[in-house]
C-alpha cells in the first residue's frame, strides 16, 4: 500500500512538472513571436551595408561644423526623394527638422523606392559641403516637380551638406 502512495505521488510531481513547462515553453514561444513581429525588416540598396552603429543624423550634423567632410554611416528620415528616378533624397531627423542633408548614391549605381519618403533609412559613405549651382539647384527642383515659376526663382548657388552614400537601408517596421 505504501509502494501505490509513492508511486502516485511520483506519478502527481511528474504530471506537475509537465503541465509547467508546457506553459512555460507556451509563453517562451509566444514571446518570440511577439519579439520576430515588432523586429524591423530591412531592403538593401548599392553596396550591403550592416544596420549596426549608425550615427544619428543629429551626431553627424554636430561632426561636419567642425569638419568639411566624414566618412561615416548615418541614420535619418527621409524627408524627399527624387521622383523621376529615385536617385537622390534628402534626409533630416525630427530633433533637427530644419537642417536636411541631400543624398546621392555613389557612381549613379543604385536607385531607392519613389515612395520612401517618411522612412528611415541608414546610409554608408561621406557627408561634405559643397557649393550647388543654379543649374544643378534647377534640375533638382524640376525633379521635384516644383513649377516653372519656382523653378524660375532659383538664381544664387547654395552651400550645402550633402552625403554621398555607396549603400543604403531603408528600414520597415513590421505591422
Amino acid at each position: 500500500m505504501l509502494r501505490n502512495y509513492l508511486l502516485l505521488a511520483i506519478f502527481a510531481v511528474t504530471l506537475a512538472n509537465c503541465s509547467t513547462n508546457a506553459t512555460e515553453d507556451k509563453t517562451t514561444e509566444t514571446e518570440a513571436d511577439a519579439a520576430m513581429e515588432t523586429q524591423p525588416s530591412y531592403a538593401y540598396f548599392g553596396d550591403t551595408i550592416s544596420p549596426d552603429q549608425a550615427l544619428t543624423f543629429t551626431e553627424v550634423m554636430n561632426q561636419l561644423e567642425s569638419q568639411d567632410s566624414i566618412a561615416v554611416k548615418m541614420r535619418g528620415t527621409v524627408n524627399e526623394v527624387c521622383q523621376a528616378k529615385g536617385c537622390w533624397m534628402n534626409v533630416s531627423s525630427p530633433e533637427m527638422a530644419d537642417k536636411a542633408m541631400f543624398v546621392k548614391f555613389k557612381d549613379y549605381g543604385f536607385f531607392v523606392p519613389k515612395d520612401c519618403s517618411g522612412k528611415e533609412a541608414i546610409m554608408e559613405g561621406y557627408a561634405y559641403r559643397e557649393l550647388t549651382s543654379v543649374d544643378e539647384l534647377r534640375h533638382y527642383a524640376e525633379d521635384e516637380g516644383k513649377s516653372a515659376e519656382e523653378i524660375a526663382a532659383i538664381t544664387e548657388p547654395v552651400e550645402e551638406l550633402k552625403f554621398m552614400a555607396s549603400g543604403v537601408i531603408l528600414i520597415e517596421e513590421k505591422q
